[in-house]
């Protein structure tokens, strides 16, 4: 699949988060600007932000890869709006309402209620769409972490 979007001009940047235990931690505050993530280690090297803001320029899609692309990209961003260069840490929580910067699509896994990983998906593509494909997802006994989700 890979090599049949290459051959359409697709671009790929590959970044980096070491995933946490604190990611599945449970939300345990009503108020989520209070809840607080482990910081995880992330890399985001100079071909990647070369191709990222490339795509960004031009007005081209860039896709998030799951929510660990999505939370590392989004831990660097430039105030022009831009993908910075980036070896170090995050604790970047990101709940609705939140703006993105990088990224303009994503794909996922289906995620487990109340995670702040569902939390970003819901920041990404509104709360009522992912609520709504959730429900379907589960009249149709669909498995966490097993269907893939375009937002």
């Amino acid at each position: 699949m890979l090599k049949r979007l290459e051959i359409k001009g697709v671009n790929f940047a590959e970044v980096t988060l070491h995933v946490g235990l604190g990611t599945f931690n449970p939300v345990e505050v009503e108020d989520l600007s209070k809840h607080k993530m482990d910081s995880e280690e992330i890399k985001i090297g100079p071909e990647a932000v070369d191709i990222i803001n490339t795509g960004i320029k031009n007005r081209k899609r860039v896709c998030a890869v799951g929510t660990t692309a999505m939370r590392t990209i989004e831990s660097a961003v430039s105030s022009s709006g831009l993908l910075n260069e980036m070896d170090g840490w995050t604790n970047k929580f990101i709940f609705p309402p939140y703006d993105f910067s990088i990224a303009n699509c994503m794909v996922t896994n289906f995620h487990t209620p109340k995670s702040t990983l569902l939390m970003m998906i819901s920041a990404f593509a509104g709360h009522d769409f992912v609520m709504e494909a959730y429900q379907e997802a589960l009249k149709k006994n669909t498995s966490f972490t097993v269907m893939a989700m375009p937002c």
